[in-house]
């Protein structure tokens, strides 16, 4: 006997089409929403100190945050400072980090940012974005993460691709480029709310704007957002 099929889920209607807020208003409600949305955002990268922020910044591109707070517990105890890691080649880091993906590359950054910050910092991750860009494997993502999460410096925004993607749906860019992205978000966000604000998209952008499908049924954002492609469907 043939098994009965589920019935199609119905569909949920979208709601009426609203008119356009003037952009400072939608703008302030873009922002108020997802400070009540996400309180409490945050990185979800494991770390005790800068070092091992800096590490596993680097290693969480194109990579998940999951996937490399499994790998750094290993990695960290065997080198838990600039000045361990400086001693190694890249080789005997690779084993330790592949399955974060590109650990070839990885393992070269890995490596010359310890050396660069043993040989010009005193073993100490620097705390300037000027600095932190002179080591290898740093653009300014990693060094706004750095600057932000550890030493509470707002100095831009992190640009990842869950910011990139919610930017450019609520339209507040429409620059593909990182670089542009960010300066955009840093002419229309106050300062003070760069660091909360970086939290916010990206918690955001796992959990409700994902790529595929958003969920704009929970979005809190929804009605600042008119996003061509929304859904009210799963």
């Amino acid at each position: 006997m043939a098994k009965a099929s589920s019935p199609p889920r119905a569909r949920k209607a979208a709601p009426p089409r609203r008119p356009r807020p003037p952009e400072a208003d939608r703008q302030r409600g873009i922002l108020a929403g997802l400070a009540a949305a996400y309180p409490h955002a945050h990185c979800a990268l494991t770390h005790r100190n800068a070092w091992e922020l800096l590490v596993a910044t680097i290693l969480s591109a194109q990579c998940t945050d999951a996937r490399v707070n499994q790998v750094t517990p290993a990695l960290f105890a065997e080198f838990p400072t600039p000045a361990a890691m400086a001693r190694m080649e890249p080789e005997a880091v690779e084993p330790l980090i592949r399955s974060t993906g590109f650990y070839h590359n990885k393992a070269k950054s890995l490596v010359g940012a310890a050396r660069k910050i043993v040989a010009d910092y005193g073993g100490k991750v620097p705390d300037t974005m000027e600095a932190l860009l002179t080591l290898p494997g740093v653009a300014r993502k990693t060094a706004n993460v750095v600057l932000g999460v550890w030493f509470h410096k707002a100095t831009g925004v992190v640009v990842d691709t869950h910011v990139q993607r919610v930017s450019r749906r609520l339209e507040l860019t429409r620059e593909e480029d990182p670089k542009r992205i960010e300066a955009d978000l840093m002419r229309q966000i106050p300062q003070e709310q760069w660091i909360d604000f970086s939290h916010r998209v990206i918690w955001h952008g796992r959990q409700i704007c994902v790529a595929r499908k958003p969920k704009c049924i929970d979005c809190a954002i929804e009605k600042f957002c008119f996003s061509a492609d929304k859904t009210w469907w799963s």
